[in-house]
């Protein structure tokens, strides 16, 4: 029995420091553990990120802006009467030989701006997208001219010349009145609405949009800096 015993005891002199070197070198992987897992996370934080968001963002951009690449288009219908002479004089004026005509006139006309003619210019560093130029409207004024009460004479008919020089007055004498009207005005509003989709999106993701060296920041503001 006594020899049992002391068997039993050198086995648990043997155990005891192994426990305690297997318990120390537990603590020691955990630390190393530790350690790595810091490391990686330091690494993580501190390396530079991936660029697929900043691609998706200007990708997202681009798309954005080929949406609003459309042609903005405002309709408007004209009518007026005018009346048109002409005289031609022989004899120190002494023999008149006059042409005249009532002439109506329904003109068709459209205001475009073509945004797909917009230049932009995209800067990712720093998320900023500038306007660069903004295309003129687009007039298009389309008469219908019919004549009444034509009255001519042989020595002075109506001619190729004055239907031009008819047609050349009606365009300017519309073009006239839609500065005065609000149909220039609509088409800018507009205008002024499509690209603030572009707004939108830029104060959605963060970035900012400039023109004319401003910063954009409202669809009012943008209003104000478009007056073309």
């Amino acid at each position: 029995m006594a020899r049992n015993s002391s068997t039993q005891t050198d086995i648990k002199n043997m155990l005891v420091p192994l426990v305690q070197a297997i318990g120390r070198s537990g603590k020691l992987i955990w630390l190393i553990v530790l350690i790595i897992a810091g490391v990686l996370l330091f690494r993580y934080f501190t390396s530079e990120k991936p660029t697929e968001t900043t691609e998706y963002n200007t990708d997202l951009i681009e798309q954005q802006i080929k949406n609003v690449g459309k042609l903005v288009v405002t309709e408007g219908h004209y009518s007026q009467v005018m009346t048109y002479k002409d005289q031609q004089k022989y004899m120190m004026n002494l023999i008149t030989f006059e042409k005249k005509a009532l002439i109506i006139i329904n003109a068709d006309v459209t205001v475009a701006y073509d945004l797909s003619k917009v230049k932009y210019d995209i800067d990712e560093k720093n998320k900023t997208i500038t306007i660069v130029s903004i295309p003129k409207e687009e007039i298009k004024i389309s008469p219908d001219i019919q004549f009444y009460d034509v009255e001519q004479s042989t020595l002075n008919p109506f001619t190729g010349e004055d239907y031009n020089k008819i047609n050349r007055k009606v365009k300017a004498d519309l073009a006239r009145k839609i500065e005065k009207s609000k149909l220039k005005t609509n088409a800018e509003n507009r205008l002024v609405s499509e690209l603030a989709k572009i707004l939108i999106l830029t104060n959605t993701m963060g970035w900012k949009l400039e023109y004319n060296n401003q910063e954009i920041q409202t669809e009012n503001q943008l209003s104000k800096t478009l007056k073309l």
